[in-house]
């Protein structure tokens, strides 16, 4: 291992060659790869992270572009997973690490799989159901994540080391009651906020796995990039004072299946994501005649896209069974598009 291409990071004292070997060494969760997820996929390559397992269910828009880095234009046209595209644009940023691209959905019956052999697990994602999901696996397997989320101008990030600093369900009792909270759609999400809060989250990540963890502050950290406001609230009496019934009385609810929905309305996207109760092994191509007579369809070897005229549909299935119904926000009208043309 040519060791030469992160001189310059090795000259910073907290970390050096020992720091920088560890972090060869490591390996990552990223869970989601939007806009968060692509900032900290593109650092953590460039640091030289040795191993990138990147879980993310949707492909590339237009609309991403504008905050989520790895992307481009071919990538649209080419109707990518935002996983796939990843792994290709990691490749030539720095191919000494490994990016295993998965398109999926996390959810209750794959997170354990994903986490395997991993040492630090990211929040990448847009939804408080995959979040809290992450705080159940990682409690259960005792592997610390660093929470992040960001909307608007503003956003927070905290790290949460299993069993010893305050988990989300500490923070934040339970997911928030739909259309409580800003979204993409109301608020909107500027890029410098996605890239300050996802450069704080690496910066944690970077800390822990070049075995720095004792510079990593237990706070929650709130920056609005707007008005330029930074502020920073110790968690760390957060696990004895909280009486969490997950990290203290050791409740999994999100883990086990006993929460968590089979639709998700994607943000700022006018779509919802449909998931089946069972997974699927579809073939797509012979899906792809079948359709052929019900709109305008393409295949590739990661997705198939079905247009529809009447009503204005566009249904993205992808190989799980799982597909994204663009066009609407209610997921009663998205189950009934998912069971019609889909039938699963």
């Amino acid at each position: 291992m040519n060791l030469e291409r992160y001189s310059r990071q090795m000259r910073f004292g907290e970390i050096g060659e020992e720091g920088q070997r560890k972090l060869l060494s490591s390996r990552v969760l990223l869970c989601g790869c939007g806009a968060l997820g692509t900032v900290l996929a593109d650092v953590l390559a460039r640091a030289g992270v040795g191993f990138l397992r990147i879980v993310d269910r949707d492909f590339v828009e237009p609309s991403n572009l504008q905050r989520q880095v790895l992307f481009d234009e071919d990538d649209v046209r080419d109707q990518l997973p935002k996983a796939v595209a990843a792994a290709r644009k990691i490749a030539k940023i720095n191919s000494d690490v490994q990016v295993e691209p998965i398109v999926a959905d996390i959810e209750y019956t794959n997170i354990r799989r994903f986490a395997e052999g991993v040492d630090l697990m990211l929040d990448g994602t847009d939804n408080f159901e995959v979040r809290f999901l992450i705080n159940d696996c990682s409690l259960e397997l005792n592997i610390p994540w660093v929470y992040a989320g960001c909307i608007s101008s503003h956003g927070q990030t905290m790290p949460i080391f299993p069993n010893e600093s305050g988990c989300l369900r500490c923070l934040i009792e339970s997911p928030p009651e739909p259309g409580s909270m800003e979204t993409c759609d109301t608020a909107g999400i500027l890029g410098p906020t996605v890239n300050v809060i996802a450069s704080l989250q690496a910066m944690t990540a970077i800390k822990i796995l070049a075995g720095r963890r004792d510079a990593v502050p237990l706070s929650l950290t709130m920056i609005d990039v707007w008005d330029g406001s930074l502020r920073q609230m110790s968690v760390a009496n957060l696990r004895s004072q909280a009486n969490c019934p997950a990290c203290q009385r050791g409740e999994r609810l999100w883990l086990s299946g006993q929460q968590g929905s089979q639709t998700t309305v994607l943000c700022g996207r006018n779509a919802v994501q449909v998931r089946p109760a069972q997974t699927a092994q579809l073939v797509l191509p012979e899906v792809a005649t079948k359709l052929a007579d019900s709109g305008e369809v393409s295949v590739n070897p990661f997705l198939l896209r079905l247009k529809l005229s009447n009503p204005d549909y566009e249904v993205t299935l992808f190989a799980d069974g799982r597909a994204i119904i663009k066009g609407t926000d209610d997921a009663g009208v998205a189950r009934a598009v998912y069971s019609r043309y889909v039938g699963l």
